[in-house]
């Protein structure tokens, strides 16, 4: 393989990651940052991230900034340089682990609040429809919460723990 087949593969990689992360509910430049930091094999600068993605500094800091808050990536301090380096986690397991709890927060916590609401609200109305409509609420809440405790677990699991009841129920 020649140097510049690698750098195509990579690109390439780097271009399908981000439309995947369009499709996710990311950003493209955020996905793609996530893609190359995952796939170097050192911390990058600001600049560096600028320079392989083709993309302004006020992008790559602020999805930067972002990927540090979803835990996906860290910042790295060199000895002796000022300049702030990234890394992403390369482990697949802690990576599904972190976007599942940052998803269950940012989205599935909101639902779950809108529907206690709601069901809230609906308990104190009367008639046939207010009924079926508390009903449908306290169906949804239920389910929900189902599904934020599941990612709950998955969150919190080890590989080793999780991967052979997943794969008994694939059976």
């Amino acid at each position: 393989m020649k140097p510049n087949d690698l750098a195509r593969v990579r690109d390439e990689y780097l271009s399908h990651w981000g439309a995947l992360g369009s499709s996710w509910g990311v950003n493209r430049t955020m996905a793609q940052i996530h893609a190359l930091l995952m796939v170097s094999p050192a911390p990058l600068t600001t600049d560096q991230v600028m320079a392989e993605l083709s993309i302004s500094r006020g992008n790559a800091h602020t999805n930067l900034r972002e990927l540090t808050g979803w835990g996906l990536v860290r910042s790295v301090v060199r000895k002796g340089e000022r300049r702030e380096h990234f890394e992403a986690e390369k482990d697949v397991w802690r990576i599904f682990c972190t976007v599942a709890r940052e998803r269950k927060r940012r989205e599935v916590d909101p639902v779950i609040g809108v529907l206690r609401k709601c069901l809230e609200n609906a308990r104190d109305l009367k008639g046939p429809e207010a009924a079926a409509f508390a009903r449908q609420m306290r169906d949804l809440l239920e389910f929900t919460e189902m599904a934020a405790s599941l990612l709950d677990r998955l969150a919190r699991s080890e590989k080793s723990a999780v991967l052979p009841l997943a794969l008994k129920l694939l059976k």
